[in-house]
């Protein structure tokens, strides 16, 4: 079944003159607009300023990037620190000569975690509410956000899954493969659309939104509980680790859903 196998070898960029405009790159620059659009009819609706809007796209950029840059260094890269600091901050590879080459190696369990730091340090100096109130709404834009950073990855023919063993698969070229692999990628990208949809529908159409925390909750129960399984299919991003019964991506996720759990079906916001 021919049909069934994709081979794909896609351009990752585009060359402007000395610049490359990474197509990964620009599936991050479209996750920040929708989400920036999203938070704007959200923060209307709450009767929120444009000023504090501007505020939390700056707060959410920066702390979402940090996040997932250095959550992929310490979990997953480590050696960068001692071999080649400059670049885990910078779009550069300073190793071996400069070279530019885009903020690659992003981490969604480091960017979890940015995000909650940011909205925090967000809240107490700018909106005022609770750190709570903000994720709940938060989270909206990050989970349509995560649908198009996946398309990046498999744009640049990373996080790749397992070798099928099938006809069924997609064959990345640029990685010289010649068999094909679980897409893995496009089906982290395909359920974070549901996960998008279910917060969407909760806050606009329930009145969970009142529930502090619930959506919240909600988000970090179906995102990692997608991200667990999904790992069943990857390749191993920590090779020494492979023979582990679960992977680092597995393990870092089960304490986010317990998190999501709680949230949704224990916590109490403390009365004034």
């Amino acid at each position: 079944m021919v049909l069934l196998q994709i081979d794909w070898d896609p351009t990752k960029f585009i060359e402007i003159g000395f610049f490359k405009l990474h197509f990964y790159s620009v599936m991050w620059i479209v996750a920040f607009i929708l989400g920036f659009y999203i938070m704007k009819r959200i923060y209307k609706n709450e009767n929120e300023t444009n000023e504090s809007l501007d505020s939390l796209f700056i707060y959410s950029v920066l702390g979402i990037m940090l996040g997932a840059r250095l959550g992929h260094v310490i979990f997953y890269q480590a050696e960068l620190i001692t071999e080649d600091f400059f670049s885990i901050f910078l779009p550069f590879k300073f190793k071996g000569g400069i070279e530019f080459t885009g903020f690659q190696g992003l981490a969604s369990h480091g960017a979890a975690i940015g995000m909650i730091i940011s909205m925090y340090l967000y809240n107490k100096k700018v909106l005022k509410r609770s750190v709570l109130w903000i994720l709940d709404r938060v989270v909206i834009p990050v989970a349509c956000g995560a649908v198009f950073v996946r398309i990046g990855n498999f744009i640049n023919s990373e996080i790749i899954g397992e070798y099928t063993n099938s006809d069924f698969g997609v064959v990345f070229k640029q990685l010289g493969e010649t068999q094909p692999r679980h897409p893995a990628q496009l089906y982290e990208a395909f359920c974070y659309i549901f996960v998008f949809l279910a917060l969407f529908y909760f806050y606009w159409k329930t009145k969970k939104a009142n529930q502090e925390g619930f959506l919240f909750g909600l988000f970090l129960v179906l995102l990692w509980t997608i991200r667990f399984f999904v790992e069943f299919v990857k390749e191993a991003q920590n090779p020494e680790r492979a023979d582990w019964l679960l992977n680092t991506g597995q393990l870092l996720s089960i304490p986010f859903v317990i998190i999501g759990l709680y949230f949704m079906f224990i916590y109490k916001p403390k009365t004034k």
